[in-house]
């Protein structure tokens, strides 16, 4: 399992992932899960994975290299994109085709096939945009109502950003969000793991503004847990007694 959440607020883009794997309590790895393509100055996309690890890594070398154009023979790779949208579709195409030439051969040996991808980025022109995009090719894009898409494991998470993100959150309240919803992930399931990926990419910069790795030992993110944790039981004792005894 696996939890990434992105944030698309007015200042620009948030995009967190763990990097645990998992195959049984006894088999636990840890592999990049948050991936860069960029061509400064005209397109940035960033991607986070979840599920099926081999089909995830297969899409990436696919977008990477190139998928073939079944009309034209051409290879398509995610930086010949002329929008994000069309970045979105090309992911999808992706995880489609590797879903279908390996998916009966993954269910005979009961193993799940399916991905999810969180896909946020901008090209010159257009403006800066935050997708999902499923296994079978299709996708839904996050909006000012509920500036933030999950993937994996979200629900512990998910209350916290429920509560507290608006599309008017600055980058680095973001940011902070994002993290204290990766940290309550983190206590509550075995599944997600440290260390954490994260990037950060400015509206209308075209450019990654911050790109980071927080170990186990990170000095901020312990800070960061314990003053929530704090915060939470001087929360909950401030409010008064149930009147119900």
């Amino acid at each position: 399992m696996t939890y990434c959440v992105g944030i698309c607020v007015k200042d620009g883009l948030v995009i967190i992932a763990d990097t645990r794997t998992n195959a049984g309590v006894d088999n636990i790895s840890t592999y990049r899960k948050l991936f860069l393509f960029s061509v400064p100055g005209e397109k940035i996309f960033t991607i986070a994975t979840a599920g099926n690890l081999s089909i995830s890594q297969s899409v990436i070398n696919l977008l990477e290299e190139g998928l073939v154009d079944q009309q034209t023979g051409e290879r398509e790779r995610l930086l010949d994109v002329t929008s994000t949208f069309h970045a979105a579709q090309l992911i999808g195409r992706a995880a489609r085709q590797l879903v279908e030439e390996q998916g009966d051969a993954l269910a005979r040996a009961n193993v799940s096939a399916d991905v999810t991808f969180l896909l946020g980025g901008q090209v010159a022109g257009e403006d800066l945009r935050l997708f999902m995009v499923y296994s079978a090719g299709n996708f839904i894009e996050c909006g000012p109502e509920t500036p933030f898409l999950q993937v994996g494991e979200h629900k512990y998470g998910k209350p916290i950003l429920d509560r507290s993100i608006t599309y008017d959150t600055s980058l680095h309240e973001a940011l902070k969000l994002g993290l204290i919803s990766m940290d309550s992930t983190l206590r509550s399931n075995i599944s997600v793991g440290m260390p954490l990926d994260l990037v950060t990419v400015r509206r209308g910069a075209l450019k990654v503004e911050t790109s980071f790795r927080v170990e186990v030992d990170d000095h901020y993110f312990h800070d960061l847990s314990e003053r929530w944790s704090a915060a939470l039981r001087a929360a909950h004792k401030a409010i008064p007694d149930p009147p119900y005894f």
